[in-house]
């Protein structure tokens, strides 16, 4: 009598539980995340990424040519490269090229997803950070945009029409990873502006300088923008990256200068409740006003709060009109509790911000 138990039971196959970390790549036209993209594709690093090329917009004519390989072929379906990458190429914002990417876990270990030229990152990346389906499987890792040397302060200067945010500055704005490419086609002097200006839009992202958009690869994986491994050192971090907590809003010399960052630190505590209520206005009731009685917008926000009668720090991330907070590490008993918030947007006015959270600490601390 045969054992009928071998129809029954299918070969198990280990399954990784592990979440694959997500990051995307903007950047201006010309800016050079396509070659970006077809250096990971081609060189032997030993890491398994799987690459989303986008071809949706008006980007489509001038960089379909460079797609992948020499050949500019587009891709439907997920193909193995030589170095042991995935590529898929789709014309939305990527989401059905990850769900039938979820399908081949095991062959990678990240995800890159190209963004157009002229997209706005922010909406993308709010599908893949609070997205319940995709997020049992991926996490927003971070988004990384490519900065034209030669050509990109043109594109941040461009004056858009009245109430618009030039994409140029949006998607430096929202950055985490800002790579300034193309750093041999200007001199030293020219290359200083560009990163001063880049510094007076967004203080928060790291900047590395880039030829050819060549880079040790470990400066754009792992970055774990958004989620709470910033824990007690995540400050320390942002001040490694330049960022001055105490001067509190950086200097913008850019014809739009509405789009800054404005930082604040508080010594005390603030109540839950109180926190929810101050980023909803800004966010999403969108009714604090700066001095010259203009609506401020919040592109990006993040903090690390002490929350009253709460041992623990409270990280809390914003983009656009998301917004998440989770209690991390302890505070130590010889550290003194503060609140600090970094915001990056536009026509914020630091004395308004900083007042306005202050009146709402319940024991705020000289």
């Amino acid at each position: 009598m045969s054992d009928s138990s071998e129809d029954e039971c299918p070969e198990l196959v280990p399954v990784s539980t592990k979440k694959i970390p997500v990051t995307i790549i903007t950047g201006f036209l010309g800016a050079g995340k396509t070659t970006l993209l077809n250096y990971i594709l081609t060189e032997q690093h030993n890491k398994k990424i799987a690459v989303i090329l986008n071809e949706f917009g008006e980007g489509t004519a001038i960089e379909k040519s460079m797609s992948i390989g020499q050949s500019g072929e587009l891709y439907e379906e997920w193909l193995e490269l030589r170095n042991g990458c995935l590529c898929c190429s789709v014309k939305d914002n990527g989401v059905k090229a990850i769900e039938n990417l979820m399908t081949k876990r095991g062959k990678f270990d990240y995800i890159l997803l190209e963004t157009t030229g002229l997209a706005d990152p922010g909406p993308i990346a709010s599908i893949f950070w609070l997205d319940d389906e995709l997020g049992s499987d991926i996490y927003l890792d971070g988004i990384v945009t490519v900065v034209d040397a030669k050509y990109g302060l043109q594109h941040l200067e461009e004056v858009k029409p009245d109430g618009v945010v030039n994409e140029a500055v949006r998607q430096v704005a929202l950055a985490d990873l800002i790579l300034v490419n193309k750093i041999d086609l200007v001199d030293q002097a020219y290359l200083h502006k560009v990163t001063d200006h880049i510094r007076s839009i967004n203080s928060l992202g790291k900047l590395v300088e880039t030829q050819k958009s060549k880079l040790n690869l470990e400066h754009i994986l792992d970055l774990h923008a958004y989620d709470s491994t910033l824990g007690p050192s995540g400050i320390e971090k942002l001040k490694d990256r330049g960022l001055d907590i105490r001067s509190g809003q950086g200097s913008s010399h850019h014809i739009d200068p509405s789009v800054t960052t404005v930082t604040f630190q508080l010594c005390g505590n603030i109540k839950t409740s109180d926190l929810d209520v101050y980023i909803q206005n800004l966010i999403w009731e969108k009714n604090v006003q700066n001095s010259k009685n203009e609506i401020m917008e919040i592109l990006r926000l993040k903090g690390e709060i002490s929350i009253q009668d709460n041992p623990n720090r409270l990280v809390v991330q914003a983009v656009h009109e998301l917004y998440d907070q989770d209690f991390t590490t302890t505070w130590e008993s010889t550290t003194r509790r503060t609140c600090t918030m970094v915001f990056i947007g536009r026509n914020l006015d630091k004395t308004v911000l900083e007042t306005t959270f202050r009146h709402l600490m319940c024991d705020e601390l000289s």
